[in-house]
């Protein structure tokens, strides 16, 4: 791979990995919802670990080719994709057509960021 495309393709890829981390984090325990609080807390913050040694060294690694907004805008957008792809296979909840269409319109409204680059 080119010296010039890792920086670009790098993030996308740790960000990928990393929200797959957080998006765990985050909602994994819904399935569980019979476990304590003080422990699920503590279990999330174990998987949010690997998650922030992930997300750090994308944003220092895409600082070299895209702007802080833009590499937010990213990591927004992949965790839409991540959280969808999460929801159905992992939590069984169906995701439906305005959620979609909302997620869309966001992904969109992100588009304007990279705008005049």
């Amino acid at each position: 791979m080119s010296a010039t495309l890792w920086p670009k393709i790098a993030p996308v890829l740790l960000l990928l990995a990393s929200n797959v981390f957080m998006t765990f984090a985050w909602y994994g325990h819904l399935k569980h919802k019979g476990v304590a609080l003080p422990l699920v807390i503590l279990v999330s913050w174990l998987i949010a670990l690997p998650e922030y040694a992930l997300a750090v060294p994308a944003n220092r690694i895409g600082s070299a080719v895209w702007s802080a907004a833009q590499l937010k805008t990213i990591q927004e957008v992949i965790t839409l994709l991540v959280f969808v792809v999460f929801s159905v296979l992992y939590l069984g909840e169906p995701v439906k057509w305005s959620t979609l269409v909302g997620f869309v319109l966001i992904a969109a409204g992100a588009g304007f960021v990279f705008l005049g680059r």
